[in-house]
């Protein structure tokens, strides 16, 4: 029997649904509680995914990312920054998608649990990038404006809202493959139009980085605060999680619905879930908003940073 086509299940997200199959399609049309489960073997055959998601890593996601939600949502209250509410959204957000694929786990043809997961986890990293965005902002304004190639309030509204708009050429291309899949037509135009909005994602991600790292460099002869120093390491490693994560989704969609990527649920969880996860992580270890809530803190270079932490 074929497997299914993802490209069929996916977004405009509320979209009808489509299945390759007329077996599966009846099997489909009768979940409609999620209570409905086979083995192993069957689930790989009807599963959208091309696999069934592991439980084990989808209650650890589960765990990490209520822990940092939890982290980030007490920091919000304490802090008032916009780094704790923008990284408690990305957390619960994440962890709906995570309690998506852990339901999947156990029923991963169940229509609800897909896209619950397919949904959220394309939406959460886009807060976590606009707490870099915001991140760097701060960091600017408290290093000096003469640093930076453009304004900190700059990177906020230009590259988020080019990320919101690679998002709706995302999901106008997925609504229309699934609307063309629901009258037999080609799905081509509308996946051509996904792969079209990922890479004008990763394009804009890219300029940022090269943005950023002008501003690294350009920093590092200075005599910065040790907050500072600690925040700007950990904004390099939240944006090159982050980076990584974007270059696996675009080389996912080029490769199309059946390629390995999308089939394989190592990949997902090692540049998926772990590239996330570690992106907002490193902000509870590092606290833009507790380390650079202090006017005065006591100076350190970026050389005698690496000197210290070397040790």
């Amino acid at each position: 029997m074929k497997e299914l086509n993802p490209a069929l299940y996916t977004i405009a997200w509320i979209a009808p649904l489509e299945i390759e199959t007329q077996a599966a399609r009846h099997m489909l049309d009768n979940l409609h509680d999620g209570s409905f489960s086979t083995s192993r073997g069957d689930d790989y055959i009807f599963s959208a995914y091309g696999y069934v998601p592991s439980l084990a890593a989808g209650i650890v996601f589960c765990l990490i990312f209520a822990a940092t939600g939890i982290y980030h949502i007490v920091r919000s209250f304490q802090k008032r920054k916009a780094t704790s509410y923008l990284l408690a959204i990305s957390s619960y957000i994440e962890l709906i998608g995570c309690i998506g694929r852990t339901w999947s786990s156990k029923c991963a043809y169940n229509k609800i649990a897909f896209l619950l997961q397919i949904t959220t986890l394309v939406v959460a990293p886009i807060f976590v990038a606009a707490a870099i965005y915001v991140t760097l902002g701060y960091l600017i304004k408290g290093v000096g404006p003469q640093y930076s190639v453009i304004k900190p309030k700059l990177y906020l509204w230009i590259f988020l809202v080019v990320d919101v708009l690679a998002l709706l050429i995302q999901a106008g291309g997925g609504g229309l493959a699934s609307g063309a899949a629901n009258k037999g037509k080609d799905t081509k135009p509308g996946a051509n139009l996904m792969v079209a909005g990922i890479i004008f994602q990763l394009v804009s991600m890219t300029g940022f980085c090269i943005l950023f790292a002008i501003f690294v460099l350009r920093t590092r002869g200075l005599e910065l605060a040790k907050g500072q120093c600690f925040v700007i390491y950990a904004t390099i490693i939240s944006v090159v999680f982050v980076y990584i994560r974007c270059i696996y989704r675009t080389v996912e969609l080029l490769e199309g619905w059946n390629g390995k990527l999308m089939k394989t649920e190592g990949y997902f969880i090692g540049l998926g879930g772990v590239c996330i996860a570690v992106s907002i992580l490193i902000f509870c270890i590092f606290d833009p908003a507790v380390l650079l809530d202090h006017d005065k803190q006591p100076e350190l270079s970026f050389n005698e940073f690496n000197t210290v932490s070397t040790k």
